[in-house]
């Protein structure tokens, strides 16, 4: 979850715009949770650490399938983006064709103590919950509950009204697929607000309905997290439930993930062994721990908390089959141009081409802290990449990208 100008430049490598608007704050280049820089002692940049010997940084990382002396190429790829690209850890869960499943770390969990990279470590997800989010709403049209081309009115009436926008005429395949034109929330949120700050749904929508339509609904591709939002407010009406007591029922539990949960209002923390999460705010400001925070501005387009091989076995099980009917998968994967990179984007699901040929499908997601990039390919193969700050400029950004079609193709 990332505000729209992020968004725009990195997810789907449109080139849009500077950097992000928002009250007195600089355009800094952040995630759509993108968080103030707070009164937190300042710890030394990834660079000190990417400058250390190359013994030190071998030493720092692993791979937990090879025994070889020589790193495979999904870890020389983690090293690169600790030494080259400044990140402060990285993490991978690769699994192959045969199922055997093979993780890796690169970096230090903890810039202030030097301590290790959990294995697998729990990362905050960031976009990849609107994958989540559109099973659950997907499962209710496949109950008869939700029409996919019914009007947001139809269930909400009245609710989403702005300037050039009129709910009577969004559909629910709109807001899943980032066609409604409704405005982005998150660049209009003061950075300083939202750590510590928790974000009732309804503020988000109406913070939103505050500025004009960025164009008429079904006209063209724009990716907003307003949509997801309104996704979630829909599940509510019509389930009567909370939204995080959906996703857990009908898909954490039902597919046995393990270590991904929806944070309850109010916690700040991640549950278990994790890398610290670092962030910028100013862009040209050191690297400060985030790693708490409160995740409520992401809530149905990114709060979600989640480790790589949990979100390889969401996006295998949910391709396979066993999260969705034939019908609403097929519409899950019925794609429009997302960008000029390949990229294109179904119903809070994404397909990227590879360069081994074919291409993968997932989501990826941005918050302050973390960066996740991966998928799964229809050969069952799986790879998913997490960072611990969000990568400063296109290349970098293109590297996390790289390491997930080396993973995938190699």
């Amino acid at each position: 979850m990332r505000a729209q100008s992020r968004q725009d430049r990195r997810h789907s490598d449109r080139q849009q715009g500077g950097g992000r608007r928002r009250r007195g704050a600089s355009a800094a280049a952040v995630a759509a949770v993108a968080v103030g820089a707070m009164t937190l002692g300042v710890l030394a940049p990834p660079t000190a650490f990417a400058s250390a010997s190359a013994s030190a940084v071998s030493a720092l990382s692993s791979a937990s399938a090879s025994a070889a002396a020589r790193p495979d190429a999904v870890q020389r790829a983690l090293d690169a983006l600790v030494r080259d690209d400044g990140m402060p850890a990285a993490l991978a869960s690769v699994k192959d064709r045969s199922g055997r499943t093979r993780t890796y770390t690169a970096g230090v969990g903890d810039l202030a103590t030097g301590s290790k990279v959990p294995r697998d470590g729990q990362i905050r997800i960031g976009s990849n919950t609107k994958a989540f989010t559109a099973v659950v709403v997907l499962q209710l049209v496949a109950e008869g509950k939700i029409g996919l081309d019914s009007s947001i009115d139809t269930h909400l009436p009245g609710l989403v009204r702005g300037e050039g926008i009129d709910g009577r005429h969004i559909t629910v395949r709109h807001l899943l697929q980032h066609t409604s034109g409704l405005p982005e929330y998150g660049i209009h949120v003061d950075d300083g607000e939202i750590r510590n700050r928790y974000f009732e749904p309804r503020e988000l929508l109406d913070l939103a309905l505050q500025y004009k339509a960025d164009g008429a609904p079904g006209e063209k591709w724009g990716y907003s997290n307003t949509n997801y939002i309104l996704a979630g407010l829909l599940v509510q009406k019509i389930t009567g439930r909370p939204l995080a007591e959906e996703m857990d029922r009908r898909i954490i539990q039902r597919i046995g993930l393990r270590h991904t949960y929806f944070p309850a209002p109010g916690d700040m923390t991640i549950r278990e062994p994790h890398p610290q999460g670092y962030h910028r705010s100013p862009q040209d400001g050191p690297l400060r721990d985030f790693t708490e925070m409160d995740p409520s501005v992401g809530w149905a387009a990114g709060q979600l908390i989640s480790t790589n091989s949990d979100l390889n076995r969401f996006y295998t099980e949910l391709l396979a089959g066993r999260l969705l009917p034939p019908a609403q998968l097929a519409e899950m994967r019925t794609t429009v141009p997302a960008g000029t990179s390949g990229l294109r984007y179904g119903l809070g699901l994404t397909s990227r081409p590879l360069s081994c040929g074919g291409v993968y499908w997932g989501h990826g997601g941005d918050i302050a802290g973390f960066e996740t990039r991966g998928g799964v390919t229809d050969d069952g193969r799986a790879a998913n990449v997490a960072v611990t700050t969000i990568p400063e400029d296109e290349a970098a950004t293109q590297h996390v990208k790289d390491a997930v079609d080396k993973a995938l193709c190699g």
